[in-house]
């Protein structure tokens, strides 16, 4: 008895979605973030507009002084859709348990001295607010944003924020022998402490903000590009010459993720400060903003972690490297058009 096995190749009648391969400019094959992302902006058949705001559609773009001819140009250049994001996530969380292991198997925190570990307890915990503030303006452009290119990533963004908080806790709970002492104690720092009050006020300022993209420059290239490298880099390397190696490691995927965010960030902000002059100075006076406001911001904080003379000198440094990487983003020209 003889068996034969046959095949056949069975020719897809077409290769992606028509309104994939309108943009691809003919059939062929597509990547799953396309086929994910591209035109899933809803923009018709509206029941009703806002109560709150009737002078725009549910969604509109006019929720935001920055124009593109093409909201899709503003592509994640990690090619995030749903499944991708989520496998990278679960897999970076692996290493976070990891982390988490080692410092406790090795009793790591125990070896940090009194003083620097206080110090950790200050400028580290009440950064779960921070991040909260970053959650919830990330929700916002998610709902008010344009086009599923930005506001993909954005809800992306809006679980990482969430996440960290959630890490930032708990690291405070390792730090109060699993009990709630230090993230009570956090709390009260951020809304009572003088050291806080001026990051707080810029947070819930910015939770008010109406133009999505405004707010999208203000948390994510402006707010962050300060906040994060002060704690994450400098704060970090000064941690590392008290003998709190442990606090690295344990924000590791933090420091982690601000590298790669930046990356989609600065190929948002790229792509539509290089739209037009308006949008480009629009952004450059978004970022001027936002980045003088969280220098001022920081300031108590550094003098209060480094010194009150290194500390003011090394937001100095962090400014001047945001700067030298907004400039490559080619945020420059005068006059709105």
């Amino acid at each position: 008895m003889t068996i034969e096995i046959k095949t056949q190749v069975i020719t897809p009648k077409r290769q992606t979605f028509k309104h994939i391969a309108d943009r691809l400019g003919g059939d062929r094959a597509a990547s799953r973030y396309d086929e994910g992302t591209l035109d899933l902006q809803a923009e018709v058949n509206f029941h009703y507009r806002p109560l709150w705001a009737p002078q725009f559609e549910q969604f509109d773009k006019g929720r935001t002084k920055v124009v593109m001819a093409d909201w899709y140009a503003l592509k994640d250049p990690r090619q995030y859709y749903y499944a991708t994001y989520n496998i990278a996530r679960a897999r970076q969380q692996e290493a976070v348990e990891h982390n988490f292991d080692m410092v406790e198997r090795r009793n790591l925190l125990a070896a940090i001295p009194d003083a620097w570990r206080d110090k950790v307890r200050a400028y580290l915990l009440p950064l779960r607010h921070y991040e909260w503030g970053a959650n919830m303006n990330n929700c916002s452009i998610t709902v008010f944003g344009w086009g599923a290119a930005l506001t993909a990533a954005t809800c992306f963004a809006m679980g990482d924020r969430l996440g960290i908080a959630q890490l930032i806790s708990r690291i405070g709970l390792a730090l109060g022998h699993n009990s709630e002492e230090a993230l009570t104690e956090a709390k009260d720092r951020w809304l009572h402490d003088p050291i806080w009050q001026a990051l707080r006020h810029m947070v819930e300022d910015s939770l008010v903000v109406e133009d999505f993209f405004e707010l999208f420059v203000a948390q994510n290239l402006a707010m962050d590009g300060i906040v994060h490298a002060l704690v994450y880099d400098v704060f970090a390397r000064e941690g590392d010459l008290n003998g709190a190696v442990a606090i690295p490691i344990l924000c590791g995927f933090i420091s982690d993720w601000k590298d790669e965010t930046g990356r989609w960030v600065d190929a948002v902000v790229k792509t539509a400060a290089g739209e037009s002059a308006a949008n480009r100075q629009w952004i450059k006076d978004w970022y001027d903003a936002w980045s003088e406001r969280a220098v001022k911001a920081v300031m108590p904080l550094a003098a209060a972690v480094l010194g009150a003379e290194a500390g003011p000198a090394q937001v100095a440094v962090v400014k001047a490297d945001l700067d030298a990487r907004v400039a490559k983003l080619g945020l420059r020209g005068n006059g709105h058009e």
